[in-house]
């Protein structure tokens, strides 16, 4: 299947002498891609919590930064924030975001998120889009930047970056890196994204409720079902959302 191009991404170039090192100090995946492919990853507040999700492409003379469109400017300027005297350009590359499904043709790089998320390619040609991709999210509980992922509010475990290659634990030191570890180490998971089943649909954001109990909140839905944060000690039997009616199963 060919790609499709999507509108609402931005390529950052980033370029200098210190760039690898100035991004393997802040963002919570290693650069060292296997095979040179993508690595999805994260930058975080002091606190451990969510502020941009985005993809890393190292080039060798570059890396590309593939982030959500409305969001790049703000993460150029947090970044300029913590570069000083580092050998550190930003620069939006111009270069256009193509996505497909199977397996990756030339020049294009897994998502290395889930598999069912197919490809993406950097400078490449892409038709009109046609692929439901939040179906394909919602069915492998991906989260969305700016829907599920919410800035300063977010904790990225909670939103499943650990399935998703998002985070890794062996790393050096990041920003945020002593709260997620202690969050992965210290802690059981009280709360998260699920897929649930929906009858119905409501409004992304909507509160569910088990009786009168708030058990979380409902977010993207396609094709009957939907990803929600839910305090998994509430979310049991039929719970609801507006005018939806939710079930999680529990795995």
């Amino acid at each position: 299947m060919p790609g499709e191009r999507t509108d609402d991404r931005m390529v950052l170039r980033i370029g200098g002498a210190d760039r690898e090192g100035f991004l393997q100090g802040l963002v919570t995946k290693d650069l060292a891609a296997p095979g040179g492919g993508l690595v999805y990853s994260a930058l975080l507040t002091p606190q451990g919590k969510y502020l941009f999700d985005f993809f890393l492409l190292n080039r060798g003379g570059d890396i590309l930064l593939d982030v959500k469109a409305d969001a790049a400017p703000r993460l150029a300027q947090r970044l300029m924030m913590y570069r000083l005297r580092a050998d550190v350009t930003i620069e939006d590359s111009g270069l256009p975001v193509v996505r497909g499904l199977g397996a990756p043709p030339e020049g294009g790089f897994a998502d290395p998120r889930d598999a069912s998320l197919g490809w993406r390619g950097y400078g490449m040609e892409g038709g009109t889009p046609a692929i439901d991709w939040d179906a394909l999210r919602v069915a492998a509980c991906v989260p969305e930047t700016g829907v599920e992922l919410i800035p300063e509010e977010t904790f990225i475990l909670e939103a499943g970056f650990d399935r998703l290659s998002g985070v890794d634990h062996r790393k050096g030191c990041y920003v945020g890196q002593e709260v997620t570890a202690r969050m992965k180490h210290k802690t059981e998971l009280r709360k998260g994204l699920a897929v649930v089943d929906v009858s119905g649909t409501a409004p992304v954001g909507t509160p569910i409720m088990a009786g009168e109990k708030p058990a979380g909140t409902l977010y993207t839905q396609a094709q009957g079902r939907g990803i929600a944060y839910l305090r998994f000690d509430r979310a049991e039997g039929e719970m609801t959302a507006a005018g939806a009616k939710v079930i999680w199963n529990r795995p």
